[in-house]
């Protein structure tokens, strides 16, 4: 197979039409021409499709109580949900899955029901993708966000097709050495679950079937492992050893037992072809970042603080309670609950009210609202930075100010410079305010950096009281010279900067220190980690560069 997203993709879509048992299918792609193409071969899929969303209830996923057919009928009448019958579910935005949804879809693949899940990740960067407990469930995944529209050429086999082969699928065999093969193979690409070469075989047998083929052939083989292990490739494999000179040939054996020798050896296809097989269907980036280990996930670009309520926001699950004043009732949750146990109450009371309600039927309603986000940007404006990378900060600033423009992000300007800290623009959205307030500040004075962590943390906790979600940005060069009472102190500069650090960290504000000195200050990484912040040293980086990280350490 060539390194052709596109025909892996057709691939992978057959054989999951064949075989349902390999669960289903991860998509990156964007909206777009090739975003329509692909939902055109989805409609080929035999089967029924369900188009699902990442708020899907437990309801609607696996059936409940039908309140209005149960008050219509007089009896309890129950709904399936999608979970009643074999489907395809596609859910696009797979990115955005709650960990609450992605455990129960990965339960209801696990019970083998012959549902089949393509996840549509709209992702922008790699760190931001579909939950991993779904990931590692399904078979295949492709990714086509660098594909031109005039590649997407091709599509499924003819339904007749689809059908001889699941006719054929059950009588396909597989080489006895196949399982240990593949097994091999998944530890020298790092792969360290054993669901990979369960998969790879099924996908195998489904490859074979489709070629009309009874038993697994090598082709099939390498095909499998290609559209399997590439996506779940941790690290390339290490060259073999050279092997030992073979032995001189015993003239002395029969002619028949070197030729049933030689016939056993190209029986069985040599595992370096099926290591490069691999090897070529590597997404670039794995080459290029093998060895990084990231330490944390994005959870989208610019998203604030999750906040749970009752009145605005995503509707959760209702749960049981009591009311309060403050919490709104759930009335068909509550209905939902009270059904079941209808009969029992009449039985108990007669004359009593059609509708019986026990108070620990009543569910209230949840909601989840994201916060909107406030950077809080500390800019160091004093003589030392005026002199090497107070123009440079500016245009990150400015630059950072537009991407928090288009996110609808919150915005807040401090400047330290002089004895002191002022607060050049308070909490807005607007654009203009923000660029001629840091166009028009002037450097020069000493550093009074404690000063400038106190109103930021002055600054941050008001925008917590409004419901905004702070995070502070730093720009500095680490060389506090001016104390909280305005002397020219630095040991006294050095105390209160350490005081108003821990303070900060004790309320739990996220940020980021980047150090604009000319060269890499020795000050700033311990402030960094006094502030539970993130270090940037960019001697050498220009405001677009600066503008990047900080949008990378930001996000989420």
């Amino acid at each position: 197979m060539t390194d052709d997203p596109w025909a892996r993709t057709l691939a992978a879509l057959a054989a999951l039409a064949v075989d349902p048992a390999l669960k289903g299918l991860t998509l990156r792609v964007r909206a777009g021409p090739v975003r329509t193409a692909l939902d055109h071969a989805l409609t080929a899929l035999p089967g029924p499709m369900h188009r699902i969303h990442p708020a899907l209830s437990d309801e609607a996923l696996f059936g409940g109580i039908d309140v209005t057919a149960s008050l219509a009928a007089g009896r309890q009448v129950r709904s399936g949900g999608l979970a009643a019958g074999p489907a395809i579910l596609l859910l696009p935005m797979a990115e955005r899955v709650p960990p609450g949804l992605a455990a129960r879809l990965a339960q209801l693949l696990d019970s083998g029901t012959g549902h089949r899940l393509i996840l549509l990740d709209e992702g922008a960067d790699a760190e931001e993708c579909a939950p991993a407990c779904l990931r590692e469930r399904l078979a295949f995944a492709t990714d086509l966000t660098a594909l031109r529209h005039d590649e997407t050429t091709g599509g499924l086999p003819a339904p007749a097709d689809l059908d001889a082969a699941r006719q054929l699928l059950p009588r396909v065999t597989a080489p006895p050495e196949a399982a240990a093969t593949l097994t091999g193979l998944a530890v020298r690409f790092g792969i360290d679950s054993l669901r990979a070469p369960l998969l790879a075989l099924r996908a195998a047998r489904a490859l074979a079937a489709l070629n009309d083929r009874a038993a697994i052939g090598d082709d099939d083989l390498r095909r499998a492992a290609e559209l399997v292990y590439a996506p779940r490739a941790t690290c390339l494999p290490e060259a073999p050893p050279e092997p030992p000179d073979p032995p001189a040939p015993d003239d002395d054996r029969p002619d028949d037992e070197a030729a049933d020798g030689q016939t056993e050896h190209l029986d069985r296809i040599p595992d370096e072809i099926l290591v490069e097989a691999v090897r070529t269907c590597l997404p670039p980036e794995l080459l290029n970042g093998l060895h990084r280990h990231p330490t944390r996930t994005a959870t989208g670009s610019g998203a604030g603080a999750r906040r749970k309520g009752n009145r605005r926001g995503r509707p959760l699950p209702a749960r049981p309670g009591r009311p309060d004043g403050r919490a709104r009732i759930d009335l068909l949750a509550t209905l939902r609950a009270a059904a079941p146990w209808q009969t029992l109450r009449r039985r108990a009371r007669p004359d009593g009210p059609h509708i019986h309600i026990h108070p620990a039927d009543i569910r209230l309603k949840r909601c989840e609202d994201r916060s909107d986000r406030l950077l809080v940007f500390l800019v160091d404006a004093s003589g030392s930075t005026a002199m090497t990378r107070l123009a440079e900060a500016k245009g990150a600033v400015e630059l950072l100010l537009g991407q928090a423009y288009a996110r609808r992000d919150h915005v807040a300007l401090i400047a330290m410079r002089g004895t002191g800290a002022e607060l050049l623009l308070p909490p807005t959205r607007s654009l203009v305010q923000a660029r001629r307030r840091l166009t028009a500040l002037p450097g020069g004075g000493g550093t009074p950096l404690a000063s400038g962590l106190g109103e930021s943390l002055s600054v941050a906790r008001s925008a917590r009281h409004h419901g905004l979600a702070p995070a502070l940005v730093l720009l500095t060069d680490g060389k506090a010279n001016i104390a909280l009472d305005g002397t020219a102190n630095r040991a006294q500069a050095a105390a209160d900067t350490d005081r108003l650090a821990s303070a900060i960290l004790a309320a739990d504000l996220p940020g980021l220190l980047i150090d604009i000195s000319s060269r890499p200050a020795p000050a700033t990484a311990p402030l960094a980690r006094a502030l539970g912040a993130h270090h940037l040293s960019l001697p050498h980086a220009d405001a677009p560069r600066i503008s990047r990280a900080v949008t990378a350490a930001l996000a989420g």
